[in-house]
């Protein structure tokens, strides 16, 4: 490991009980920032709803810390916009969203899109089928946000479990992510959940991203924020065990592809690999092959968008 990442590890990783929820209280009313919390939303009926409870109780009616919270729609069949809407979410469905825009399917775009209807200063990014959630995944990290400066974007790490074992889960960081991450941006190698969705960072840093729609937004997200505020504007806090619903093997293929490619393509803009992968299933006769088209579309910085530099005007 660089000794650049060794100190970043000491200065950089924080616990969420490092800044107790009076700090953030004080420090928010004395720079005057606000946060967004977002949930980008797509069949969780099961586990939206608690997840915003939990938010609006613990971090808006006990203390005022988060201002809003969004439930980004991307198209569920089931009850989610219903469900997240009772528990006092403001739910937008993702198409009607910069409609002049045809929206794609994909994580990325989701979250590229909130940006048009959020408001705080500080936008927290928050997966919708987490269980067991605890208030900690948004005040541990935003927290380094309202009290430090300097710091830019900080994500949250924490022990991911599979089933009964623990520490098993993210298979995809382990074997694309952090290969990747510490090969080609070594800076980067301290992160202990780079692919993680909880997340939070300044709206004057997203707004200058670009973001790619699928799975890759984690990702070149994180690249792209190095290149351009540096290491030390980086963080991660400690919010102990993420549990949530693990994916089947194909769907964390088409998953590692499409991370493979935002790589790819910030690591030379040239020549491109073929974005498609082939999996393969046993039918009646035997192993066929479904192949799947990988996310290559991004999304431009939010202030190339016109809509959103006249919302900032107005």
């Amino acid at each position: 490991m660089l000794e650049e990442v060794e100190r970043w590890l000491a200065a950089r990783s924080w616990r969420a009980a490092d800044r107790p929820v009076q700090q953030l209280l004080s420090a928010k009313r004395a720079t005057g920032q606000s946060v967004s919390v977002v949930l980008p939303a797509l069949d969780e009926e099961a586990t939206v709803g608690d997840i915003v409870t939990v938010i609006r109780r613990e971090l808006m009616g006990r203390v005022p810390l988060v201002d809003e919270v969004v439930v980004v729609d991307s198209g569920s069949s089931d009850r989610t916009s219903e469900v997240a809407a009772a528990a006092g979410a403001r739910v937008v469905h993702r198409d009607a969203i910069l409609p002049r825009i045809p929206a794609v399917p994909g994580k990325g775009e989701v979250l590229w899109r909130s940006l048009l209807v959020t408001g705080g200063d500080i936008v927290c990014f928050v997966d919708a089928d987490l269980r067991e959630f605890s208030a900690d995944f948004v005040s541990g990290i935003v927290g380094p946000l309202l009290t430090d400066p300097d710091v830019h974007l900080v994500k949250a790490m924490y022990d991911r479990p599979l089933g009964a074992a623990p520490g098993q889960g993210g298979r995809v960081t382990e074997l694309m992510a952090r290969p990747l991450l510490n090969m080609h941006w070594p800076q980067l190698a301290g992160f202990v959940q780079p692919l993680g969705g909880e997340y939070a960072a300044r709206r004057s840093l997203l707004e200058r991203l670009p973001f790619p729609v699928g799975y890759g937004v984690e990702l070149g997200m994180l690249v792209d924020a190095l290149h351009l505020v540096g290491l030390d504007a980086l963080a991660q806090v400690d919010v102990g065990v993420r549990v949530h619903r693990h994916q089947d093997g194909r769907a964390l293929g088409r998953m590692a592809a499409a991370i493979y490619r935002t790589a790819q393509l910030r690591l030379a803009r040239g020549h491109l690999l073929r974005p498609a992968l082939t999996q393969f299933e046993r039918g009646a006769d035997g192993f066929e092959p479904r192949t799947h088209v990988v996310d290559t579309e991004e999304r431009p910085p939010m202030t190339d968008i016109a809509e959103y530099a006249a919302r900032r005007v107005a």
